[in-house]
C-alpha cells in the first residue's frame, strides 16, 4: 500500500456511507409519506414521488429472478472491495463508493424486505416523465458506473496512470516480466 491508499479508501468509504445513509433515510421517508396510488407532484409535474416496490432489476426486468439480482449485487460489492486497495485516485475512489453504496442500498432491500430474504422488493420513489421510478441507490449505481466507463475509455487506471503512457514494446504491447528485467 502506498501513502495514498488509506486516503483513497477513506474517500471511497465516506462516499459509500453518505449515499447508503441517504438512500436508507429517503426510503423511510418515502414509505411514510408517499403513496402507490396518489403520487406527490412537484416542479409542475416534472418530478413525482411515487411509492413502488420493485421485485425486478432496472426497468422492472426479470421480476421472477430476484435471487439473480441479489447474487449479482453481492458479487459486485465483493469484487469492488477486493480491488479497492489498488485505488490511487479520487476519481476511482468516488466511482467505487457510488457503485458499492448503490448496490448495497438495493441489496439491503432484497435481503430484509417482503416477501422473503434474497427476494425482497426494492423501494423506489423518484419518478421523472417517461422514465421508470427509481431511488438514490439506483442513482449511485448509474453515476458510479458512468464514471467507471469514462475513466476506462480515457485509459485511466486504478493507480491513476494512463494506459497510453505505459512503456511498450516495438509491436505496441506492454513488456512482459522478462522484458522488464533485461
Amino acid at each position: 500500500m502506498t501513502s495514498d491508499t488509506p486516503r483513497r479508501l477513506g474517500t471511497m468509504t465516506a462516499v459509500a456511507l453518505a449515499l447508503l445513509a441517504s438512500d436508507f433515510i429517503t426510503k423511510q421517508i418515502a414509505l411514510t409519506n408517499f403513496s402507490r396510488t396518489d403520487p406527490t407532484e412537484t416542479l409542475g409535474g416534472l418530478l413525482k414521488f411515487t411509492l413502488v416496490f420493485n421485485s425486478g432489476g432496472a426497468f422492472s426486468i426479470g421480476e421472477g429472478v430476484t435471487w439473480f439480482f441479489t447474487t449479482v449485487k453481492i458479487l459486485v460489492i465483493v469484487l469492488m472491495l477486493v480491488m479497492s486497495p489498488r485505488i490511487r485516485t479520487p476519481l476511482w475512489a468516488v466511482s467505487f463508493g457510488l457503485v458499492i453504496a448503490g448496490a448495497a442500498g438495493n441489496l439491503i432491500d432484497r435481503l430484509f424486505r417482503a416477501p422473503s430474504p434474497l427476494e425482497g422488493r426494492v423501494v423506489d420513489w423518484i419518478q421523472l416523465p417517461h422514465w421508470p421510478v427509481f431511488n438514490l441507490a439506483d442513482c449511485g449505481v448509474v453515476c458510479g458506473s458512468a464514471l467507471v466507463m469514462w475513466a476506462s475509455t480515457r485509459g485511466i487506471r486504478l493507480d491513476g496512470t494512463l494506459a497510453s503512457t505505459a512503456p511498450t514494446e516495438p509491436d505496441g504491447t506492454e513488456p512482459t516480466a522478462e522484458g522488464k528485467n533485461r
